[in-house]
């Protein structure tokens, strides 16, 4: 678990981030500081991974209490004032964040502050439940729960932005993930990556046909990079 704290003397930044932190498992909140004195005395007695720091505070800045950290943790400056930039990166914050910023925008950032092969495979993993109950089903979160999904109800997955669409047979679920992450997960006998966006079920397969293939009702494009993909299995 990666833990974060955030540091902001506005409650509505708190609970955005917050929010946008609870479709994130991988993140788990160790406290709420409304200004740089508090964070202050709450790094005395704790640690934590990721702080999410407001610029704009009462008497002490952001940026001059980050000058006050002799040893400080990844930095993510969340702020309105875009002026300030480049005074933030000679501090070697990880990422500066302008309000309002997008969930999309704020996955991007966590994604490039959390940048170790270790915390990638962290962030991976943890995106399904951590016990399966069994090699044919895994549980995948989405809107704040997880799904049980059998291997054998998906018929493709689209890559969304920094998300994945599962399309089911009857519904289709959004997940926060990247497809590269999502795919190392999947039986490699059972599916195929057949786009840079695309991976699809082998025996949801109903027809191919150039540089389309046909899956129920939808048509899937084979990119060029995967057509030795196609190749090997028509073959």
């Amino acid at each position: 678990m990666i833990g974060y704290l955030i540091i902001d003397d506005e409650p509505i930044a708190h609970r955005i981030i917050e929010n946008y932190c609870e479709n994130l498992p991988h993140l788990k909140k160790k406290g709420n500081c409304y200004n740089a004195f508090e964070a202050i005395q709450f790094l005395n007695e704790n640690t934590v991974d990721i702080l999410f720091l407001d610029i704009n505070m009462p008497k002490l800045s952001g940026f001059d209490f980050l000058k006050t950290l002799s040893n400080p943790p990844k930095i993510i400056v969340t702020t309105a004032y875009k002026e300030f930039a480049l005074e933030g990166y000679e501090l070697n914050i990880s990422d500066y964040l302008l309000k309002p910023f997008s969930f999309e925008r704020f996955m991007k950032s966590i994604n490039k502050t959390i940048d170790t092969s270790q915390n990638k495979q962290t962030i991976s993993l943890s995106l399904f439940n951590e016990t399966q109950p069994n090699a044919n089903s895994f549980f995948l979160k989405a809107d704040k729960k997880y799904y049980q999904i059998h291997f054998e109800e998906v018929l493709f997955i689209e890559a969304y932005g920094h998300f994945i669409k599962v399309y089911l047979k009857n519904e289709i679920i959004v997940s926060p993930q990247k497809i590269s992450d999502f795919e190392k997960l999947l039986p490699q006998l059972d599916f195929i990556r057949t786009h840079k966006s695309f991976i699809v079920a082998k025996n949801k397969i109903k027809q191919i046909e150039g540089n389309r293939i046909l899956i129920d009702v939808h048509k899937i494009p084979i990119g060029q990079t995967y057509k030795e993909n196609i190749n090997k299995l028509l073959s």
